[in-house]
């Protein structure tokens, strides 16, 4: 057992030993296990909290980005210091404009359909409870009323381009006559400003209306436009030839070169030609033609002038009167001198009056009336003529020169003539001829050296003191008057020195007499107009028109028809239309189944202008502080229902905002990484 005790001993300790040392290195391994658990807890907490940190941080990056970017959307604004917000409704007035150029496209489309929208995005700014007024050029009495917001928004898409145009003081004004009552009130004019808009007084505003002007940019466009026409002669004659100039202008900043030119007679061709124009000027071209019947005669102008079509052509109407009425009213010794001239042409029609048995109410029938050798001509006659003349008419007056002075000085004075000063009876040769005056414009093919010209064996010497209104046509010699013309109402009076007797000269037997009176009554009566521009309250011009009991004017057209208002005015008659025709083209004026008058109406050519205020112009004109000037593609225009004010928009700043917070979320990602994991 004792060697036993020892092997047993040896083995017990051969097998204690290692269990000891394992022991002994089991409580070491234990307690540095242990120490490394904690370690890597430590870790592992330190790398959460900077997780959850670094996802916070990208969390509230991206929160703000969405933030501002719905902002932006949202188009804040700082309201101006003082503003009040109240809990009143709102009126707002919203003008369109859809005249001409409102046809013009940018990179937005039709002007005319980008300020409709615009015109929607605003209505969506306001409650439900606003009333809105659609103003547009028409200036009709139904935009005259407030709507609710689907009756605004059926209104403006019935809104068309309009030939009216209006300045910015007149659309101001109408709005103000609908903004009106104890509630917060808003303007807005969404327009492309050209600059013909701001023509007038400086912009009067008032003080409880907020204003906003939307500014819309077109594309500048050269363009050229029919300007304007007229006739050379204001009769017209069956057969006669006829001239025809026409004024175009040249609105661009290039020369227009070469634009065609047509000139359309009752649908037939008339005249061709071409024009050169210089950049911003005005140029004219004379048209003949003949061969016209008597009747209305419908003509029209046209060129060729692209993109801007809209002034391209001008429409115009007159008549060919198949007579010219002449009345002759006599003196005792007036002799047959008028009778023997104007029986010699067909085309005048000679009605002869004796001085005391004068047809007052059929003076406006009458081209031209003649005073021949009158002995004592009256007051009465003066008033009588004066409504005549005011009416456009013409008189021609040769006197008796053995009249009394003071009776003809007294009728002479009622016409605002100059007076006699006394009878001479030295023979006297008119020495100066005024072969320019449109008597006598277009007589003379070559002028004669030695011109013979009238004698006066007597005349009447005349106190001058004014000669404003005084045209020379024939004269003595010192500038004296022989025969003259003086203006007076909206006619005209021929003043003759001498007679019409033998004893007086030969003016009567003169071969220069036959001219002046012939032309003197081409030249005589109250020119109608050639055409009206459409968008203006106008008046329309008649020869006197007697109507019957229940009798009626009409006034038609294709897909037109209206009972006109009429006025009788000095002599004449007067057609009222408002704003009734909104087309261009010839309206007819009837009476029953009698055709009176034919009318042209074109679009005016303030439009064709096609430059634009730009943004310091529109500013200076802004100069109150309730008036605002937006750019429809630069500035956020959208104002929230019950603001007062109209501040500074921020959409901009909330935009980069936005931004700046995605490209903060990008770089915590990319760049806030956790450092690797270690036991």
């Amino acid at each position: 057992m004792n060697f036993l005790y020892p092997g047993f001993l040896f083995a017990l300790l051969s097998v204690a030993i290692p269990v000891i040392i394992h022991l002994f290195n089991f409580r070491k391994f234990k307690k540095v296990y242990f120490s490394n658990v904690q370690l890597l807890k430590e870790v592992e907490q330190q790398n959460s909290s900077r997780e959850k940190l670094k996802n916070l941080m990208i969390l509230f990056s991206r929160i703000l980005a969405l933030i501002f970017l719905v902002l932006a959307f949202a188009q804040p604004y700082i309201p101006l210091k003082g503003q009040k917000t109240t809990s009143q409704n709102n009126s707002i007035s919203i003008y369109i404009d859809n005249s001409y150029s409102m046809e013009a496209i940018n990179k937005d489309g039709n002007l005319l359909d980008e300020a409709k929208r615009r015109a929607k995005e605003l209505i969506k700014s306001f409650g439900v409870n606003d009333r809105f007024q659609l103003l547009t050029n028409d200036f009709e009495g139904k935009h005259q009323r407030l709507l609710n917001a689907d009756e605004f928004l059926k209104a403006l898409d019935d809104v068309q381009i309009s030939a009216a145009n209006r300045n910015l003081q007149q659309i101001l004004n109408r709005q103000g006559n609908v903004l009106t009552g104890s509630v917060n009130k808003y303007s807005f004019i969404i327009s492309d400003f050209q600059k013909n808009i701001a023509k007038g007084p400086t912009l009067s505003t008032k003080k409880e209306i907020q204003y906003a002007f939307i500014k819309l940019n077109a594309t500048g466009l050269p363009n050229v436009a029919v300007d304007s026409v007229w006739t050379l002669s204001p009769n017209h004659q069956p057969g006669a030839s006829e001239k025809l100039v026409v004024q175009l202008k040249n609105y661009s900043d290039e020369e227009a070169k070469n634009i065609p030119l047509k000139l359309s007679i009752n649908n037939q061709q008339k005249g061709l030609s071409a024009m050169t124009i210089p950049a911003g000027k005005t140029k004219t071209d004379t048209l003949s033609f003949s061969g016209l019947k008597a009747g209305w005669q419908k003509g029209q102008i046209a060129i060729k002038d692209f993109p801007v079509t809209f002034d391209d052509t001008l429409s115009f109407s007159f008549k060919v009167d198949e007579s010219l009425p002449v009345l002759s009213i006599n003196g005792a010794n007036a002799g047959n001198y008028i009778k023997a001239l104007f029986a010699a042409d067909n085309y005048y029609k000679l009605t002869e009056n004796g001085e005391n048995n004068i047809n007052y109410s059929d003076f406006a029938n009458f081209g031209l009336i003649v005073l021949n050798g009158l002995k004592n001509p009256s007051t009465g006659l003066a008033q009588q003529l004066k409504t005549y003349l005011n009416a456009g008419g013409a008189i021609a007056i040769f006197p008796d020169l053995d009249a009394n002075i003071q009776t003809y000085n007294a009728f002479l004075s009622d016409l605002s003539l100059p007076i006699i000063q006394s009878l001479n009876t030295t023979e006297t040769k008119v020495d100066q001829i005024e072969l320019q005056n449109p008597i006598f414009k277009t007589v003379f093919e070559d002028i004669p050296k030695n011109l013979d010209l009238p004698v006066a064996q007597r005349y009447f010497s005349f106190v001058e003191s004014n000669s404003a209104n005084k045209e020379n046509i024939l004269s003595f010699p010192g500038g004296k008057l022989f025969f003259a013309k003086y203006g007076a109402g909206n006619g005209a009076v021929y003043l003759s020195a001498t007679g019409l007797n033998t004893g007086d000269g030969n003016l009567a037997r003169h071969p220069v007499f036959v001219p002046l009176m012939y032309r003197l009554a081409l030249n005589a009566g109250n020119e109608i107009a050639l055409y009206y521009n459409l968008g203006n309250d106008n008046a329309l011009a008649s020869k006197k028109i007697n109507l019957g009991k229940n009798q009626t004017l009409k006034l038609s057209s294709k897909n037109f028809e209206a009972i006109p208002e009429i006025r009788q005015i000095n002599g004449k008659t007067l057609i009222y239309v408002a704003d009734q025709i909104k087309s261009a083209g010839f309206y007819n004026l009837a009476l029953a189944d009698s055709l009176i008058s034919v009318y042209a109406f074109n679009g005016g050519r303030t439009e064709s202008d096609m430059h634009y205020l730009n943004k310091t112009e529109l500013d200076n004109l802004a100069a109150e502080s309730n008036l605002k000037v937006f750019d429809a593609d630069k500035d956020a225009v959208k104002l929230i229902a019950g603001a007062n004010e109209i501040g500074q928009t921020l959409w901009k700043l909330c935009l980069i905002l936005s931004l700046i917070f995605i490209a903060a979320e990008i770089l915590l990602i990319r760049f806030f990484n956790n450092p690797k994991k270690t036991i």
